[in-house]
């Protein structure tokens, strides 16, 4: 069978700087470590067939927004990109196969909207990635996409773009909880319908908002983004945070956030105005027919982290049974497909979106820098920086 040309290296060119330029906003502050070594340091990682440095497998489109940062990768490393077309499943796994790429490093994937077109990372590719693969540092919040256990018994820590999109989330979560209360929704869809849509709501909306101070706000998953919601709900809105996770959080950063620990999910529905869903997918469906009765009457569910989390038939049963009073939904389990019952609340009991909390330019910019950044540090022997598989993973990555 006749192979196809080698992939050109160092494809992504260093681009001209694409940052925000508007004078009407302030530059975002930096939220990425810069602890990787510099290009001076020692690189303990053989490189590929060149011999000369390290060899990363870029996938997906060219960095766009760090051109400092890329500089000193590909000055480190050698960089190869393959082409959309070698990136389709079929492609993809031959070239692996054929070790078109050599003794690869690194996978780099900066942005979350391509380098995902050979599908999910299961055992088919995992098994095929050279043994010299140390480090996985993909854009996204989620890693559902890929088999973040097989790569960490392989040896290979998994880095993901969550510090990067905390920021943008929790913003957008706290928008979704306050929909929830002040019934946005039907407010927003009155002013655009008619003039007796408008009088309506403008009557009858009063009774059914609630301010937010006072009330209970329930987070499943206490990590980097429901941090961020905890404290600015608190701070801004006087809330009262509580919050489950698999594993409690210490003592002092309880009380820095203000947040009280409950011992499971059904205790953290029983006591909440509104439950939040900020933790990663695996978990199975957390919301359901039975998770849902501990609800108390009239709460509210937001999400924001995986469709997959809920049953969306047993959340429709709620909504129309009035057991659940709104919800704000930013996932969903079968995108980009909404649950037709779950449409038929739209614009009354239910904001739904287009998973666009961490949509931001600045969360894109904080995807690509972290990336970088993650594989500089295993790469010279450090710490990843967001590694999300530490628990199985091998001592594969050390000096």
């Amino acid at each position: 069978m006749p192979t196809a040309p080698p992939t050109p290296r160092s494809t992504s060119p260093a681009p001209a700087a694409t940052r925000p330029t508007s004078t009407t906003l302030s530059p975002p502050k930096p939220i990425i470590p810069t602890s990787a070594p510099s290009s001076s340091s020692s690189w303990p990682v053989p490189g590929g067939p060149l011999g000369t440095k390290p060899v990363v497998l870029h996938i997906g489109d060219p960095v766009r927004y760090n051109p400092e940062t890329y500089t000193e990768f590909t000055t480190l490393f050698d960089v190869v990109r393959p082409d959309v077309h070698e990136r389709q499943r079929p492609a993809f796994i031959q070239a692996l196969r054929e070790r078109r790429w050599g003794d690869f490093t690194a996978v780099f994937r900066p942005f979350w909207g391509t380098g995902g077109e050979m599908g999910h990372w299961d055992a088919e590719l995992i098994s095929l990635l050279p043994d010299s693969v140390k480090v996985f540092a993909s854009a996204g919040t989620g890693f559902d996409w890929a088999d973040t256990q097989l790569l960490g018994e392989r040896g290979i820590v998994y880095c993901n773009g969550g510090l990067a999109a905390a920021e943008a989330v929790s913003d957008f979560a706290v928008a979704m909880i306050i929909s929830t209360f002040r019934v946005l929704p039907y407010c927003i869809t009155s002013a655009s319908s008619s003039p007796d849509a408008f009088r309506e709501c403008h009557a009858s909306a009063t009774a059914q908002s609630h301010n937010l101070r006072g009330r209970t706000l329930g987070l499943v998953g206490l990590g980097n983004i429901g941090q961020q919601i905890a404290l600015k709900c608190s701070a801004a809105f006087g809330m009262d945070a509580a919050y489950y996770d698999v594993e409690r959080k210490p003592a002092a950063l309880e009380a820095k956030l203000g947040v009280r620990y409950c011992e499971g999910l059904e205790a953290l529905a029983r006591q909440s105005d509104c439950v939040v869903l900020c933790t990663p997918a695996g978990a199975g469906r957390l919301v359901n027919a039975e998770s849902l009765a501990w609800f108390r009457p009239g709460a509210r569910l937001v999400n924001v982290a995986r469709g997959s989390l809920v049953d969306e038939e047993a959340l429709a049963n709620a909504l129309e049974e009035g057991r659940i009073s709104s919800v704000a939904l930013d996932v969903h389990a079968d995108e980009p497909n909404v649950h037709h019952r779950l449409r038929a609340f739209a614009g009354t009991r239910a904001m739904l979106t287009c998973h666009n909390a961490g949509g931001t330019v600045e969360t894109h910019i904080g995807f690509e820098e972290l990336a970088m950044r993650n594989i500089m540090a295993v790469l010279a022997g450090g710490q990843a920086i967001t590694p999300v598989n530490s628990q199985w993973l091998k001592n594969k990555v050390a000096p």
